[in-house]
């Protein structure tokens, strides 16, 4: 990525800040690259705790109705994220023709890989007669591949679980369980048998966590908001990670640590399918996709028979291998920034 370019990412936030994390994510990546960065969002909030200090070469703009361009002129790159389309007034407003790129939300499911890159052409509006090309991170080389920092691997060697775990007042003895979920059906079943530090975030975690009863000598440890590379932090810390939607599933993944992957259930129940398609990518053992099943309430299938909600240490310790399987796969993968600009290369 060595010719600089002025993106314009587009974000709404829509459900527990998984859309803001992916988003904010790719643009300090980008940034961090010397790319210069316009993030278009309804709602930065977030990002007060989520990157207080900002990014070099992201700009965070307002997107509201009216659309107001702030005086700015429309990129050589358009990202909209998760299917929200760029307003009317900055596609009118428009120079050059731009390298239009939808990214798309992630899936391991087969159709992925036949759909990444294919043309969407711009039919109606003040865009017609331009093309949209869909990008799909993923899981596999035909796919566009997931975030990953260009730093990540050397901050993973300095880490000092030990150290940074008293920085922050936790538990250095025993086992940690870190829980960033919505509210899974067996939670309370789990808190009850398994014997670790609970580490729980704030929001819906917090309120699905308050109350139930500790296995004998269990704790619960309320933690504030961290920022994304606390985030990472936490969950390197941890011996077993319950997290949630796709940017934490991510995380989760390059930590290297056991976890569990709640997904964002659809009514449709079409969630099930994209589940066991991650299960099957990840070459899950029985006992990990019984915990997968239970977590989400999946009824139980031949690769996933019935089994307790909570299998002991000594399974879970045994799922480690997988995981780090898996992420000497994606190790191996070129990441998502990088094979956007690829594309963009390519296109123009």
């Amino acid at each position: 990525m060595s010719e600089p370019r002025t993106w314009d990412i587009f974000c709404r936030v829509i459900d527990n800040y998984g859309d803001i994390g992916v988003c904010w994510r790719l643009a300090a990546q980008l940034g961090a690259r010397g790319q210069a960065v316009r993030l278009w969002i309804d709602d930065p909030a977030p990002l007060a705790w989520m990157a207080p200090e900002g990014a070099a070469g992201v700009r965070v703009l307002p997107w509201r109705e009216p659309f107001d361009l702030q005086g700015v002129v429309p990129g050589e790159v358009w990202i909209e994220a998760f299917g929200c389309e760029p307003p009317e007034a900055f596609v009118a407003a428009r120079t050059t023709e731009p390298a239009w790129i939808n990214l798309e939300y992630l899936s391991a499911e087969a159709w992925v890989e036949r759909c990444h890159g294919l043309p969407s052409p711009v039919m109606s509006g003040p865009g017609k007669g331009l093309t949209k090309r869909f990008f799909y991170p993923g899981f596999t080389e035909r796919t566009g591949g997931l975030l990953r920092e260009d730093d990540l691997g050397a901050r993973q060697a300095a880490f000092d679980r030990t150290a940074w775990l008293g920085a922050h007042g936790l538990p250095t003895d025993g086992r940690r369980i870190v829980l960033f979920g919505y509210e899974p059906p067996t939670l309370a079943a789990v808190m009850a048998e398994a014997q670790a530090h609970w580490l729980v975030t704030p929001g819906r975690s917090a309120a699905a966590a308050q109350g139930l009863p500790l296995a004998p000598g269990a704790t619960r440890h309320a933690l504030p908001w961290r920022d994304q590379r606390g985030f990472d932090e936490l969950l390197w810390s941890a011996d077993l990670n319950l997290v949630r939607g796709e940017d934490s599933l991510v995380r989760a993944l390059w930590a290297g640590q056991p976890f569990v992957w709640q997904i964002y259930p659809q009514h449709d129940d079409a969630h099930h399918a994209k589940l066991r398609a991650f299960l099957d990518w990840l070459d899950a053992p029985a006992s990990l996709r019984a915990f997968h099943h239970h977590w989400n309430g999946l009824p139980a299938s031949p690769s996933a028979p019935g089994a307790p909600a909570w299998p002991g240490w000594e399974v879970v310790d045994g799922w480690r291998e997988t995981v780090q399987a898996a992420r000497r796969r994606l190790l191996a993968q070129p990441d998502l920034a990088t094979q956007l600009g690829q594309a963009v290369g390519r296109k123009r």
